[in-house]
């Protein structure tokens, strides 16, 4: 305020001595301006003179040049002339005219000029002469001509005129007189006209003079003036440097005041700036200290996941991180996030949204996989079946990719591998190696170890002895297309594995993006665009919160001093809001987006689950391999075939239709047929489950039954109508099914209906007593609760049950069930010339004719066949590319023994593909073999190729003109007898080669029976014809024995061979022409195999009709094998009891059942008391007990094991594993059953409960023969060796017999066997010689107790249990008296297991054979089993 005051009171004095300054100021302007108008006006007129001077000047020149033209010679010239030309005196004239000297009077006369006469006056020459005698004559021309001239008057010019105005007065005529005549010409003319032109100048000329002298009058006032000013601007400047002065010192304290206030304004704009992100960053601020605290457990739980969660699905990832990393850091106390999010630690959204655009899958683990690629240390190595890692790598990489012809890629085979290594290590370009099998080059390993040499600032790595540079930027990446690759532990240690399999959920998207891509397609392309906004935007506010952040924190003054700050801030938040609003408004468009492609997500679940359905049956056979490109071409062309429609829904329900059913057919056609029920079935579950209809362990309980239960840990049996099996079943199905968990109370309260159901020959056609009505009001989920009752309790109907429950599913429908044929010519026609078409084989399956008749029915070149083999591959690889060029086909056969050249098959396709000829095509045909090349199996088409089943289609197939029988061979010998005989022997070779479906029932080993030994049989009968009558024994000796006998290798077999052969191939065959027909003509011969049924009868092939029920069992059982090995091993989710914790209970369950350990002291002591180790029995049971000690401690040794690999104790091995699946889906551990050399350790079993049941009563029977003695019944099945038994007693009573005075030898001694009628609770004694055993069943036949002897099975009875049997021994001569005493018997083969095979071939028993003789037994298949399972 005192700076203002003194301020004001200096500017009052200041205004005072500016108001005189600026008086007198005013006074000196006033006359300046005077001053400056005047010289500006002098300037002007002073300028006007020039201009006009300038234009008389030239004439001045002209003059001035004429003079210096003339020399004095040229005027002594003149001077001379006595009598000059007129011209000259004319000129002489006009000079004394200039110089105003006298002329001569005047008289007229006349001169002439250029030759012309004209009338003049008398010129005055002799004045002239007198001029120029003066010797300054030039000078006074020279001095006239720059001063002179200004004084020539009007009156001179006058009298010039009279002679300039003359024609012929100029220049050039006077150049002819003389040159100072030229001259001087030139000079008086140029007078004249100087005259005229300054006649105007002179004028201004004074004026401007006047001027002049006025202004420097003017300017002298002027001066004075200024002077009196200056002194009085002195004065004021003064005044005004003081006014300065105080003014600085005035505006430094209002600027340090305007500072303050600036602050205050920043302080303020900060506040309001900031005041968004004050909560979100004072909660930041809360709990930084926090997660500071948690930091290092989060980085270790971080990097535990890059380094080993690789190679794990999402569930135990998941399992690893929240269950075992995380409890691990809080044992150790380290402070750890509970349920730490990985992806977000370890990835921003913005980078994850780069991702997705480049072709990463946008579920969970997906994202995991990218992070695990970009941030692990070591380079990965990607477990990529489907291609989608391989396809985001080479997005993600693509500008720091080298390019090889083309390829981006190279093959870890590639013979250039390491030059393009070098080329890339070197340049810091990205390398992508793909065709990883199980192992890498170990070239590669100084390059995995990262072994780098520094060398000042350059790096190396040694590869292969040769040093290569290194460039930190060198990024590899190794791709595996092995869906399950077996990796050493030295190669996951070197490199990063990670599973890159595609998920369901994963799947689902990228397809329903393909849906509305090829539906809504401005939808899906505002989706990406919506997607990437969101991205970009996504960024943006993170670079700007960024951006905030590094200001606030980079600053190191005062913030209010940042004006920079300041206003980053206020175009932050101006852009954050902007930012904001956008999101918001995507997230919107994508709710939007969201709500319309949820009506086509039903399509993308259907292709999920289908394409997953099939990877599921490369489980089931190798072959069947099919790649994610092959599944969306017919995905996406499923969507071209299906029919339009204007309703989403609708339309959405067609491509579903459509696409199942394209998917069914291209994938059936590449099924044997024993799967393709599996496959649809498969299919169906998956479909149900992933509409929430059925739950897995729906699908759990339909596969394993009552398989996990133990009869004697449930409720007894209260039907005796009922089989064990099916009461186990009907447990497990009350116990894990709402629907039927009063199920065994109804058939309790209603036994009779249930009873008259379960024996009906078709239960499945029938009404379920109790629950008919109930079914059908579960419209969704009936059929299968249907299906789930006869599985249980018909499991032979439960094939047949299956068609009926896809019939009746409405996601399928009956033309999932219906057969199918897929012709060569379809095939063919669907080929194209890269995909080549493997056929599968099968037994009596060759479709080379198919191909080569159709070749000639298209009119083509016949194929290339090419059977591969030791030395074929070089004519192979020559004969495709031969096709590839010429057009033609090529086929190779047994393509399982050219492996070699399947490996190299795909490259070479992939090179020829684009030369190839578009009439190409390549057929390959192989048996299934494990180490088929996956590559090719995924690029071709596969089709089987089965022959017809039946008896029905195996005559017709020989009846076939080509094949065996045509016209030509029936007309070979023209008897009747040889076409009937030739059609029996035809018979004869399908009914042998059907009956292998009936598995042991019908052949211990199903042989290879193919055309070529019906062909020899033929041979033979033709040739033994033309020589004389047939010797029928002869005739049965070579069919049975020689050309179909040379394959036999089981004694059981050759015998039933040898009854068909006796039976079939009898004179008295030939009798019944109705039965064995003599046609003729061939077609006689087919239309009368055309009469057959399509459906065998088992009788046809000597069995009983319960054989078909064996069949259907085997076939039923065997569905439920298939569909359980495809059934996922992984951990349980979704919040319910996992895999491991149900496998876990159920050991802890069998731990406590487990019998105690048998001690070596103990039962040695108990065994002495019988007897000690002479008695051969107890040297047996001995044996049975070392061995039986063996199994347990294996089994409880796996079992605490497993517990404690579950807990996480001990290392999971693949053995643990193994067992940890088998407990899990009820089966027996391999490693129980079996030693490592696949030899049998225990005992078969198909189920674990009745492999734990049998152990059990095992351990019953040890520990009573020990406690209580011999038994007197022993039960066969209970034993390890059964035929040990049998021998040590063959011991006891050729010891016994010796004691009696008979002298017989071991080796003579045969066993004899009585049926006893009784069972073992009757038993009272052991037999004086021999022993009693029990627990035999018989099948294929029944046991009469009333006559004592065999006969036929009762219907639907599969196993009759045999009464006690006395097994004992004799001499051959004795035993051969007894038999024949017992009359016609049959030698009744005992097994250890249904499998009959020489390997658990026990003994044979004697059974009385009742009405019918021993081929009729033999035929049907009649053998006694110690275990019926």
């Amino acid at each position: 305020e005192e700076a203002t005051v003194a301020t004001n009171k200096m500017l009052k004095g200041l205004e005072v001595s500016s108001a005189e300054a600026k008086q007198e100021g005013d006074q000196v302007a006033g006359i300046k301006a005077k001053c400056e108008e005047d010289a500006t006006r002098i300037s002007a007129e002073k300028a006007s003179c020039a201009n006009d001077l300038a234009k008389a000047q030239p004439f001045v020149d002209e003059a001035n040049a004429a003079i210096d033209s003339i020399k004095p010679a040229h005027i002594g010239e003149i001077k001379k002339l006595s009598n000059p030309s007129d011209i000259i005196k004319l000129v002489f004239d006009c000079v004394l005219i200039l110089f105003r000297l006298p002329l001569a009077r005047v008289k007229t006369t006349k001169v002439t000029m250029a030759k012309t006469e004209i009338p003049w006056f008398e010129p005055s020459f002799k004045q002239a002469l007198q001029m120029m005698s003066s010797s300054n004559f030039l000078s006074q021309l020279v001095e006239f001509g720059n001063t002179g001239k200004d004084r020539i008057n009007d009156e001179t010019i006058e009298f010039l005129s009279v002679y300039i105005d003359i024609e012929q007065f100029n220049p050039g005529v006077a150049k002819n007189a003389s040159t100072a005549a030229e001259g001087l010409c030139t000079y008086v003319r140029a007078m004249k006209f100087y005259h005229e032109a300054s006649k105007i100048v002179k004028p201004k000329m004074e004026a401007l003079a006047i001027a002049e002298n006025q202004m420097e009058a003017a300017n002298a006032a002027l001066e004075a003036a200024e002077a009196r000013l200056s002194a009085c601007t002195d004065k004021l400047a003064e005044l005004q440097r003081m006014f300065d002065d105080q003014m600085a010192k005035k505006k430094s304290i209002e600027e340090g005041a305007m500072v303050l206030q600036k602050k205050m304004n920043q302080a303020s704009a900060l506040i309001d700036g900031l005041a968004g992100e004050r909560t979100r960053w004072a909660e930041d601020a809360k709990n930084f200290g926090e997660q500071k605290k948690r930091l290092v457990g989060d980085c270790a739980i971080a990097c535990a996941f890059v380094s080993y969660c690789g190679p794990f699905n999402q569930q135990f990832r998941d399992y690893l991180i929240n269950d075992k990393f995380t409890a691990d850091c809080e044992a150790r106390s380290v402070p750890v996030t509970r349920n730490l999010d990985v992806i977000s630690f370890l990835a921003d959204v913005a980078t994850i949204g780069d991702w997705n655009m480049q072709g990463l899958p946008t579920d969970p683990l997906s994202t995991q996989n990218g992070i695990l690629v970009t941030k692990s240390t070591r380079f990965p190595l990607l477990v990529d079946p489907q291609g989608q890692a391989l396809n985001w790598i080479l997005n993600k990489e693509k500008d720091n990719l080298p390019t090889w012809n083309g390829q981006s890629v190279v093959n870890l085979s590639d013979p250039k591998l390491k030059d393009k290594l070098e080329y890339c290590m070197g340049d810091g370009k990205s390398l992508v190696v793909v065709g990883v099998e199980d192992e890498i080059d170990p070239m590669l390993d100084p390059v995995l170890e990262k072994e780098i040499i520094r060398k000042g600032s350059k790096m190396f790595i040694s590869v292969s002895d040769k040093v290569m540079d290194y460039d930190p930027n060198f990024r590899l990446y190794f791709i595996s297309r092995l869906p399950n690759p077996s990796f050493s532990p030295e190669l996951q240690a070197k490199t990063t594995l990670i599973d890159f399999t595609v998920t369901q959920k994963g799947l689902e998207e990228q397809l329903l993006g393909k849906v509305i891509g090829k539906e809504q397609k401005a939808l899906e392309e505002q989706l990406t665009q919506v997607l990437e906004e969101v991205n970009a935007n996504t960024k943006s506010l993170m670079q700007l919160d960024a951006s905030l952040l590094e200001r606030l924190t980079s600053n190191s003054g005062d913030l209010l001093e940042d004006d920079q700050l300041v206003s980053v801030l206020a175009g932050t938040k101006a852009k954050a809001a902007e930012v904001n609003a956008k999101l918001v408004a995507a997230d919107e468009a994508r709710s939007s987006i969201a709500e319309k492609r949820e009506q086509f997500r039903p399509a993308a679940t259907r292709g999920s689950v289908l394409y997953f359905s099939i990877v599921e049956m490369s489980l089931v056979n190798v072959m069947y391999q099919t790649s994610l490109d092959q599944f969306l071409e017919l995905f996406m062309g499923s969507m071209d075939k299906a029919d339009k429609a204007t309703l989403a829904s609708k339309r959405v329900s067609n491509i579903v239709e459509t696409m199942t059913y394209m998917t069914y057919r291209y994938t059936n056609r590449g099924l044997y047929e024993s799967d393709k029920l599996t496959f649809v079935m498969l299919v169906t579950m998956k479909v149900l489950i992933a509409a929430e209809r059925l739950r897995s362990s729906d699908l759990t309980l339909f596969l394993r039954g009552g398989a996990a239960l133990d009869i004697t840990s449930v409720r007894r049996k209260p039907f005796q109508w009922m089989s064990n099996e099916v009461w186990l079943n009907i447990m497990q199905l009350s116990q894990s099914s709402e629907f039927y968990a009063n199920l065994v109370h109804d058939m309790t309260a209603n036994e009779s209906t249930w009873k008259r159901w379960y024996e009906n020959n078709e239960p499945e056609q029938m009404a379920i007593p109790d629950y008919e009505e109930k079914l059908s009001d579960q419209s969704d989920v009936g059929p299968f609760l249907k299906l789930l009752l006869v599985r249980c309790m018909r499991v032979d109907r439960s094939i047949l049950m299956c068609k009926e429950f896809l019939r009746n599913t409405k996601e399928m429908g009956p033309e999932y069930v219906e057969p199918v044929t897929d012709t060569i010519e379809s095939v063919y026609d669907g080929m194209v010339p890269e995909v080549p078409v493997i056929f599968l084989l099968s037994r009596g399956a060759d479709p080379t004719d198919s191909i080569e008749t159709l070749c000639r029915k298209k009119r083509l070149p016949a194929p290339t066949v090419i059977s591969l083999g030791e030395g074929q591959e070089p004519v192979a690889i020559k004969a495709i590319n031969a096709g590839v060029i010429n057009g033609n086909s090529v086929l190779l056969q047994n393509c399982e023994l050219g492996l070699g050249l399947m490996n190299e098959l795909e490259s070479m396709i992939e090179k020829l593909k684009d030369s190839m000829h578009p009439d190409f095509r390549l057929f390959l045909t192989a048996l299934p073999h494990p180490e088929f090349p996956l590559g090719l199996l995924q690029m071709a088409t596969k089709v089987t190729n089965e022959p017809p089943a039946g008896l029905k289609a195996g005559l017709l197939r020989s009846y076939t003109p080509g094949v065996t029988v045509d016209q030509d061979k029936l007309e070979r010998v023209e008897t009747a007898q040889w076409r009937q005989l030739l059609y029996v022997l035809c018979h004869l070779h399908s009914t042998v080669q059907e009956r292998r479906k009936f598995g042991p029932l019908g052949w211990n080993i199903p042989y290879e029976y193919n055309t070529s030994d019906l062909q020899s049989c033929i041979s033979f009968l033709e040739r033994h014809l033309y020589a004389g009558p047939i010797s029928w024994s002869t005739f049965q000796y070579m069919v049975s024995a020689v050309q179909y006998g040379g394959k036999i290798t089981d004694s059981l077999d050759v015998r039933l061979f040898k009854t068909y052969a006796e039976t079939r191939l009898a004179e008295t065959c030939c009798d019944d022409e109705a039965v064995i027909p003599s046609f003729a003509e061939h077609t006689d011969y087919r239309k009368f195999i055309e009469q057959f049924p399509d459906e065998d009868s088992p009788e046809t092939f000597g069995l009983h009709p319960n054989a078909d029920l064996t069949y259907r069992l085997n076939e039923a059982n065997a569905l439920f094998r298939t569909m359980s090995d495809t059934q996922p091993k992984g951990s349980g989710s979704g919040g319910g009891v996992s895999r491991e914790d149900v496998v876990y209970d159920k050991a802890s369950e069998l731990l406590g059942r487990l019998p105690s350990e048998y001690a070596e002291d103990e039962f040695k002591s108990k065994i002495r008391k019988q007897g000690g180790l002479s008695v051969p029995l107890n040297i047996f049971l001995f044996q049975e007990i070392e061995r039986f000690q063996v199994v347990l401690s294996k089994v409880r040794f796996s079992l605490v094991q497993l517990q404690l690999a579950i807990k996480g104790e001990v290392v999971l091995t693949p053995e643990l594993e193994e067992t940890l699946s088998a407990i899990f889906d009820a089966r027996v551990p391999h490693l129980w059953e079996n030693t490592l050399t696949g030899d049998e350790f225990s005992w078969r079993s198909p189920s674990l409960g009745l492999w734990f049941t049998s152990l059990l009563s095992r351990n019953d029977q040890y520990r009573s023969w020990l406690d209580n003695g011999r038994p007197k019944s022993f039960w066969l099945a209970g034993f390890f060796n059964p035929a040990g038994l049998l021998t040590a007693m063959k011991q006891e009573v050729t010891r016994q017999r010796n004691k009696a005075g008979e002298r017989v030898a071991l080796n003579d001694m045969v066993y004899v066997s009585e049926v006893m009628n009784v069972n073992k609770e009757k038993v009272k004694a052991s037999p004086e010689e021999g022993i009693y055993v029990h627990g035999l069943s018989l099948e294929g036949g029944g046991f009469s107790r009333r006559e004592s002897c065999l006969v036929e099975s009762e219907a639907k009875v599969l196993h009759v249990e045999l009464p006690i049997v006395l097994i004992s021994a004799m001499s051959r001569k004795k035993a051969a008296a007894h038999r024949r005493k017992q009359g016609p018997l049959y030698a009744c083969p005992i097994y250890k297991y249904p499998s009959r095979t020489d390997r658990y071939l026990i003994t044979s028993i004697d059974l009385p054979a009742g009405e019918s003789d021993n081929s009729h037994w033999t035929l049907r298949g009649v053998a006694a089993l110690c275990n019926t399972t």
